[in-house]
This record gives structure tokens, sequence and C-alpha cells, in this order.
């Protein structure tokens, strides 16, 4: 038993219902698309499970947050779906895929084929026992990825009002489970490896703002340790939290938040995988040419950076989702994918935005002791990433765009003292192309190799650009 589709998205996240309402925009045919998802439910904005979805009071549920409401566009429902010719095959795991077959082996026997294929598997939480801890299976241990993990959190929370709660990892996940939990009025103590929280992106003096915050909601912290085991009650539940560090932790819940890993299971050894995930090319084409990757799955080039990154974010996961759709269905019209790395998050009364990259010297401003204040990277002369707490619509807009023109940075004292005018001042500027960025990464080729005289004609072409481009930089006036 089998059916055939022009177009199959593997994967019912975010990516996967953003991607939909673009192959609806671009005219997709009824009965051509179809979306294979290990959840039982349509695909809906994952932000809101650490969010709305936690609240004690006007909690939000479904169908409220089906995407693409994230982006304030449609709520796909499932009738959307329907209406749109779109077969959702849900509560559906994929067994095999043959990329060069172009088919899927699905849990319930059925062989899906494609001429098409969008990667949109997103990725798997990490789980204790992969760092030789046991107790996952507690009834009152806590992941956070999909929507029944978010029920389960919320049905521990509601067994122990009042009670003690251990969070276990200082990243995105942990910092938005503990707001969560203390808006549910439970005691809550952090506990991460690392000496701040988010130090993937955090310097440590903004982390240090977000934990004092946190500490006068009374959250607790213990750094610069990890957990070493759990103690049990006679019914199997997690009644204390042993670190390494010999802190004895007691506890009546345990939440887990100790990073991802990209679904690639099914396509090792069969396409091209680089930085754990799926590598492709500007337009979202992996390694075979019938394949795409999208979200959390993607290792893309990202052009500010100049080199292939892998982003664990839902804008990116909207934004590579619409992508990839247009250069399958509009491939004269769109050119490569231009990403500029955004993240943010809402806690408590505390909203951040950052962009682009967190390399080189680091220029505050503002007030850090109040509710507004911010950051830039400066590297190799030119500002890379900003960052800011507490600003307005237009203030966001406007380090994103100065972040993106890559402006030229001359005195990191001026710099400071300027603060957010700086960006907002150069954000208002007539546009102009940033400064070239120096490509660290191979391009992806495609499984058919190129002809001699191809590559050559290739080589001698883009030398010829990147000289006109190295000429013209030098020349021209830099913001």
């Amino acid at each position: 038993m089998g059916r055939a589709f022009v177009y199959v998205i593997l994967g019912g996240g975010v990516a996967a219902g953003y991607a939909a309402l673009e192959f609806v925009k671009k005219g997709v045919s009824h009965g051509e698309l179809c979306i294979i998802s290990d959840e039982p439910v349509a695909p809906y904005e994952r932000p809101a499970l650490s969010k709305g979805f936690l609240l004690p009071e006007a909690a939000a549920r479904l169908p409220s947050f089906h995407t693409c409401v994230g982006a304030n566009e449609e709520r796909l429902t499932p009738k959307w779906y329907k209406e749109h010719g779109i077969e959702l095959v849900l509560g559906t795991g994929v067994k095999s895929a043959d990329v060069k077959r172009k088919t899927l082996l699905t849990t319930t026997g059925e062989t899906i084929s494609y001429k098409i294929l969008i990667v949109a598997t997103g990725a798997r939480a990490l789980k204790l026992e992969e760092f030789g801890v046991s107790g996952s299976d507690a009834e009152n241990v806590c992941y956070l990825r999909d929507i029944a993990d978010a029920n389960r959190l919320v049905n521990v929370m509601q067994s122990c009002p009042g009670g003690n709660a251990v969070v276990i990892g200082g990243g995105y996940i942990g910092m938005e489970c503990v707001a969560s939990l203390v808006i549910n009025k439970i005691n809550v103590t952090m506990v991460f490896p690392e000496a701040h929280c988010m130090a993937r992106l955090f310097t440590p003096k903004i982390a240090n703002y977000y934990e004092e915050y946190y500490k006068s909601r009374g959250v607790n912290f213990v750094k610069g340790t990890v957990l070493s085991s759990f103690d049990f009650d006679s019914n199997g539940k997690v009644t204390g939290v042993d670190l390494r560090d010999g802190t004895k932790l007691s506890v009546d819940m345990v939440v887990v938040g100790i990073g991802i890993r990209p679904n690639t299971g099914l396509f090792e050894g069969q396409l091209t995988l680089e930085k754990g995930g799926i590598k492709v090319n500007g337009m979202l084409q992996s390694s075979n040419s019938s394949v795409y990757a999208i979200g959390d799955v993607a290792a893309f080039p990202v052009k500010a950076f100049g080199e292939t990154r892998r982003l664990e974010h839902v804008d990116s996961a909207r934004k590579s989702a619409k992508h990839a759709v247009a250069a399958i269905m509009e491939p004269e019209k769109t050119g490569e994918f231009d990403y500029l790395p955004f993240f943010y998050s809402r806690v408590f009364t505390l909203s951040w935005q950052f962009y682009g990259d967190t390399v080189g010297e680091v220029v505050y401003y503002g007030d850090m002791s109040g509710s507004a204040f911010g950051a830039y990277w400066i590297s190799k002369g030119h500002l890379v990433g900003a960052f800011l707490e507490g600003g307005t619509k237009e203030e966001y807009e406007a380090i994103a765009k100065a972040t993106r023109l890559r402006p030229e940075i001359e005195d990191l004292t001026e710099l400071e003292r300027q603060g957010l005018k700086f960006a907002v001042t150069v954000s208002q500027k007539p546009v102009s192309a940033p400064p070239p960025v120096e490509i660290r990464t191979a391009d992806l080729l495609l499984e058919r190799p190129l002809y001699a005289w191809h590559a050559t004609a290739g080589v001698i072409f883009a030398a010829s650009i990147a000289a006109f481009a190295y000429f013209y930089g030098k020349k021209r006036r830099r913001w």
C-alpha cells in the first residue's frame, strides 16, 4: 500500500506549518502536498509551550496557537489543511527513507513517495541517560519539547502547589521554564555547569542582570556543577537531587533542559551532514537535489558570518521554511537565503532581542540597573552583533538593520557614548551594501558533478567577481 505526492514535508513542527502556508501562497494544487508528523496535532507555535501554555490562569491551548499566528499570519487549523487539499498524516513516524528511490516508509507500513522532500524533523531533547544519569521516566521528571511534554509538565506543577522544583540547565528552556514555575508559585533552584546562564549567547555582564532579576523573584542558582543522581521514594518518584559538588536538594519536581540533538538519523549515509545537521546550500537544498532541509535540522550558509551554521530558534525555522518553498516553486525568482541570526525571549516583565554574532569586543550602553540597556559586538572594525533589553518595536528594528549593514566602527568609546542612538542613526541612513565577508566554507555540491569546463569557468567568474568586490569595497564609503 502506498501513496504518491509531488511535495512531502517530513516533520510537523513550526517549520512545517510555515512551509505549508507558503506552498498555498505559491499556488500548490490540491492533493500535491503531504505533511507527515509523529505528533497527533497539526503544526503549532512551539514557543507557546514554555510561555502561555504554562500559565496558571487563561493558559494558551490549541487551537489558539496553531501556526502561523506567531508571525501574525493565518491560523492553520486541521480544517484549513483540508480546505486547501493538504494531506495531514498525523501520529505517524517514519521508519526509513530512501532518497534515491524518493520513498518514505512509515511506522504503519505505508510507503509514501515524493518528487520533492522537505526535511523538517527538528530536534529531540537530550535525555539525562545520555550523560550517565538515570531517572527520566520518573513521574515528576519533565522535559519540554512537544505538546505531550507540556501537558505532563502542567500536570506535575498542579500536583505540587507551593512545592520545590529543580531546573537542570541554564539555557533557553531552563530560563523560560523557571519563569513559568515562579508564576505558578513554585520554589525554584536552577542548576547548570557554566559560570552564568545563557552561556552560549550572554556575556557574564548581561547574564548577571537576568540572574539578579530572577533572584529578586526568589530563584536560587547553583552554578558550576551538574546532576549526579536522583533519590527516589518507594513509588519511584524523585524526592532528592544529588549534585556532583556534594549539594543535596529536596524536590517535588524536576525540569530538564540540557540541550537538543537534530533528528538526522533517517538520512545518515544518504545526505551530507555538517554541524550536527543536514548541510544545505543557499537555496536550502541538500546534497541530493530532491531533498531540502529547514529549521533546527538544517546547517545552512550564513552570509553575515561567511560560514555554515545550524541555528536553533523559531525565527530561523519560520524564515527558512518560507525560503525553501520559494526556491522550490519559483527558483528563477529566488536568490540565496540571506538570514540574519535573531534570538529573543520574553519572561516576567523582561523582553530582549539579539541580532548577529557574539564575536569580538563588547561595548555596553544604557543603565544595567534599570529596565533598558544594550550591547554591541565589534569584530575586525565592524559591528557584527547587537543586543537590547527593554526596547520598543522601532528600536529593535534599528539594531537589526544596523547589524545587517555591519557599519565600520572606529572609536569604541564614542560608540559607548552614543549607545542606542548609534543604531538608530545608522538605520535611518540610505541603504548601502554591507562590506564583503570572507567565505570560510566551500559551496555545497549536488550529487551530479559538474563537467570540468563548467568548474573552470565558474572559478574564473567567481575570482573576477571577488576581485571587483574587494576593489569596490576598498573604495566606497562605509557608514
